[in-house]
């Protein structure tokens, strides 16, 4: 997707199709989405809650997927804890 056009969504992922291989990494449909959604998630619960491990396991899940669409390559975490998770560290 590095060509110089306008990229709208249905060019990356048709309506009717749920998943794609993006620099060699399956990634679904959603899976942006619900990393933003789960680190949101995460920095509200205190380390100790019950579902913090639940929501961090599923954002080591999502890591390669956000990766392959290139989030990492344009933004940054802006939270320690975040970042540390994904292995990136803060500016």
């Amino acid at each position: 997707m590095s060509e110089s056009r306008v990229v709208r969504p249905e060019d990356v992922l048709a309506d009717d199709v749920n998943s794609a291989t993006l620099n060699g990494t399956e990634v679904r449909k959603g899976s942006v989405a619900a990393f933003i959604a789960n680190a949101k998630i995460l920095e509200s619960l205190a380390p100790t809650d019950a579902l913090y491990a639940e929501v961090e396991a599923q954002l080591r899940a999502l890591v390669p997927a956000v990766r392959a669409v290139g989030v990492l390559d344009v933004f940054a975490p802006r939270t320690a804890a975040i970042a540390a998770l994904i292995g990136e560290e803060t500016a």
